[in-house]
Formats: structure tokens, sequence, C-alpha cells
């Protein structure tokens, strides 16, 4: 049910990112037992039930993190529940939610769900021969700034802000409406996004549909770099902000304003102020945005000085 990649001596932190499509009607019955669990352990980080099922990222002391494992997993319904686990010298997060909502991963489609039909898994190891087929369209289902870092070579980025987008930019695909429907192969971070779209694609009457199992933090874990046709970093919704083959933190860092993945050319631009500004995001700040961000990083930078960790220190995944 996990893999704890490098396991590191005692001390440090354990992140558990977890997700599973099941039907839960009685997810708002579940929240508060849930917070509780995760508060009487040390557990911090976000979770999102819905009726459809449970998303979110954990992290805290090892057996803090395995109790919330094991309360989740206590419920028939979530036994077989996985997870992908990370470490860390510092806490990820700096607060515990739960949070109640209509859908896990937003995509807005009425009757859409991934319980009934999804596309058809694609092992790490099996991944490399579906890209080499010509007839199988190959979509990056995840958003620009994520695309911006790295992707399979050969993929078709869909330039989208938000996954909420993804169904219009289908609809605007020539190639997707008329005609023979060809294969479609979709990816995205952890596999979440992919249950959504390819049940999409279903939906939508395609047949031949796949999509890479454990998404692609599982294909960097798995594949070895000789083999592998991934270009690029990873972008990771933590404060790895990237990460590489063999799940290896990469060299990019977090804009704090507009949450960019910034690579060292980013931050030798003059419109890089740290905490305040990138040049993805310095034209669409305020003079008084500007000041307030700055006057954040300032609090930032003092209570680092102190030893301590500032609530603004870190933006919410």
């Amino acid at each position: 049910m996990e893999s704890e990649t490098l396991k590191p001596a005692a001390g440090r932190y354990l992140t558990a990112a977890l997700y599973k499509f099941v039907d839960l009607p009685d997810h708002t019955a579940l929240r508060e037992p849930l917070l509780a669990c995760c508060e009487a352990n040390q557990v911090r980080g976000t979770l999102l039930l819905a009726r459809e099922g449970i998303n979110g990222t954990i992290a805290g002391p090892e057996a803090g993190v395995h109790a919330v494992l094991a309360h989740l997993r206590a419920d028939p319904r979530l036994a077989q529940l996985q997870h992908k686990a990370s470490w860390s010298d510092k806490p990820p997060f700096l607060r515990m939610k739960v949070r109640l909502k209509k859908e896990i991963v937003t995509l807005q489609v009425p009757g859409l769900d991934p319980n009934q039909t999804v596309g058809q898994y694609v092992k790490p190891a099996d991944w490399n021969a579906l890209l080499a087929d010509p007839d199988v369209l190959v979509i990056d289902t995840r958003n620009d700034y994520e695309v911006a870092i790295g992707t399979f070579k050969g993929a078709v980025n869909p330039d989208i802000k938000t996954f909420t987008e993804l169904p219009a930019w289908l609809d605007a695909q020539p190639a997707l409406q008329d005609g023979k429907k060809p294969k479609v192969a979709m990816f995205c971070t952890g596999g979440i996004r992919c249950e959504k779209s390819t049940a999409l694609m279903k939906m939508r009457g395609f047949d031949e549909v796949y999509h890479l199992e454990g998404g692609i933090l599982k294909y960097l874990e798995e594949v070895p770099p000789e083999q592998s046709t991934w270009e690029g970093e990873c972008f990771v919704f933590d404060e790895r902000v990237s990460v590489g083959h063999g799940l290896q933190p990469g060299p990019y860092e977090l804009c704090r304003s507009c949450r960019w993945p910034l690579g060292e050319a980013d931050k030798a631009s003059p419109l890089y102020v740290k905490g305040v500004s990138c040049p993805h995001c310095h034209d669409q700040r305020t003079p008084e945005e500007k000041a307030r961000l700055a006057e954040r990083q300032r609090q930032v930078e003092l209570a680092e000085a102190r030893g301590e960790v500032h609530v603004g220190a870190r933006l919410p995944m």
C-alpha cells in the first residue's frame, strides 16, 4: 500500500500523498473523527472529503502519519487506500485541514463518475511503448506552470491554467470531434486528475483510453534515467517544488506571490524580488500588493533569524 523512498534516520518528517475514488455518502460524518485523529497524532496537511472519495497530503512524525493511515483504512471502503511517501527535514505544512468538497479534484462535469469507469491503467514499465505508438495521442493534463518545467517527449500541452479548463480544450480539438476517435493516453503528477480526465473521455465515447498508473511520480521512481522519455523536472505540490528521477529534489523554488516554479534564469531576472514578484507575475501586482508581500517577506526573514517559522512562510498547496 505504500512506497517509502529513501527512508531516513528517526526525527525527520514523513509525507503521505493519497487519494481514492470510492462512494462515501456519509463523508460529512467522517470529517470530525478524521480531524481529531490527525491533531492527536501531530499530523498536518490538507485532506478533502467528498461523496466521490478522498484526496490530500499529510505530514508529520512517522508513527503519527501511519496512525492516520490506519484510521482511514479501518473503514472497509478505504481498506485498499494507497499512498506515496517522501521525507523532509522540516514540516511541510503548518496547519491541519479536513475539508468537505463537491469533488476531490474539480472538473465540473455533471454526471462524471470515476467510480463507474476510467481509462486503462498502464504500468510505468510499459509507458514508453505507448508513447512510441504513432497512433496514440498523448495529452498532459496538468496546468501550464507544471508543464513548463517538464513533460514527456512528444506529449501535447493543452496550456491550461486550471484543470477545469480541460473539457473546453478538448472541445476545441478537431481531431477529437469527428470521424474515428483516436487512441488517447493521458498523464498527470500522481494519477488522480487522469482518473477524471480518462473517465471524461470514456463518457464522450472514446474506446481506447489509457493513463499512466501512479502518474509521473511513479514513473520517475521506477524507470531508470537511461530508459526514460521524461524531459525536465516534475512539479510537486509541497516544499520540494520539483523532483527528478529517483524522486530526488530538483533545483526549482516557488514564487511566493504566484506559485510559479522558478529556475535560475527566473531568479536572475531584475523582475524577481524574493517573496514579492517574479517575471511571471511582476506586471500583475499592484504597488499596494507588492508592499504587502514585501512586509510579509520581511516578517518571514525575521522569524527565520529567530529560529521560528512564520505563518506566511509557506503558501497552502
